[in-house]
């Protein structure tokens, strides 16, 4: 091939790459597709936020009659046989979530100026669905983070002893960023977020973001209203992504009473032929 159309064709792809960029973009932020079922949408979110809020702080609340019990009932910190779960809470660790999120996103914008055809649509569909997932994690840990700044809640045995009213606000150190768990937040968005774009995977995400927050109370790295308060902060966050998401109809759409539903599924052998013919060309 002569080096001019080499680099025509690469001076194309890249065109084609961050014209995608562009565009995705620009959907995220523009104005609902639907004003009127968006705003029927919005009641419908705002209820349903409300409630769980409601429901959220009274279980909060309640939770810290139990944090010092529950501590009483954990294994020593640091004891040998904790090594599988010091393994397994590192898979709700929110930086290595979003980084494996934001990698296959990064991938799916290198494969897609190469695709035509039905394999690109398909592609498309994927990528719309990948972006809601990682904003559905980003968005609620984000605001988890500031939460906890704002907060500095001692971690169980800062101090000396598992007290749950040990509170240093805007501390900004990692011995005061109990609450709320991070690991709860990103894991039980994450868990949100793929339930509402594969809804077959329900029961194992559900799995997933349980043993995860079970892991954070073993390993003795916070109290259980921490636990409690990240899983409400991850689903309301991931809830309010799939809401935006919705009205501007990027994945989901939104049905005449309010209801979000999703546009499109995707099947496992549809994305191995998008695949085969990723590899092909």
């Amino acid at each position: 091939m002569p080096a001019e159309a080499g680099l025509g064709e690469s001076s194309s792809y890249f065109s084609g790459f961050f014209t995608l960029v562009q565009a995705s973009a620009a959907q995220i932020v523009r104005s609902p597709s639907h004003p009127r079922r968006a705003a029927a949408a919005r009641r419908s979110l705002r209820h349903a936020l409300l409630l769980t809020i409601t429901a959220g702080g009274v279980m909060v609340v309640s939770m810290y009659g139990f944090d010092a019990t529950e501590i009483g009932l954990m294994p020593p910190r640091g004891a040998g046989v904790l090594w599988p779960v010091r393994i397994l809470t590192d898979f709700g660790k929110s930086a290595y979530v979003l980084c494996a999120l934001a990698a296959a996103l990064l991938a799916v914008a290198t494969i897609l100026p190469r695709l035509r055809g039905a394999a690109r649509s398909t592609l498309l569909r994927f990528g719309t669905h990948l972006q809601f997932v990682f904003f559905a994690v980003l968005v609620p840990v984000f605001a988890g983070e500031i939460i906890k700044w704002v907060v500095g809640r001692g971690r169980p045995f800062v101090g000396g002893e598992a007290n749950a009213f040990n509170f240093v606000h805007f501390a900004g150190t990692e011995a005061y960023a109990s609450f709320p768990s991070g690991h709860a937040t990103a894991s039980f968005a994450l868990a949100f977020a793929v339930s509402a774009v594969w809804p077959g995977a329900r029961l194992t995400m559900i799995v997933y973001a349980l043993l995860i927050a079970t892991t954070r109370l073993v390993l003795l790295a916070h109290h259980p209203s921490d636990v409690v308060a990240g899983a409400l902060i991850g689903v309301v966050g991931a809830t309010f992504v799939q809401y935006w998401f919705a009205a501007r109809r990027l994945g989901f759409s939104v049905g005449r009473d309010g209801a979000i539903l999703p546009r499109y599924g995707l099947s496992l052998d549809g994305l191995k032929r998008v695949a085969h013919r990723a590899l092909a060309s």
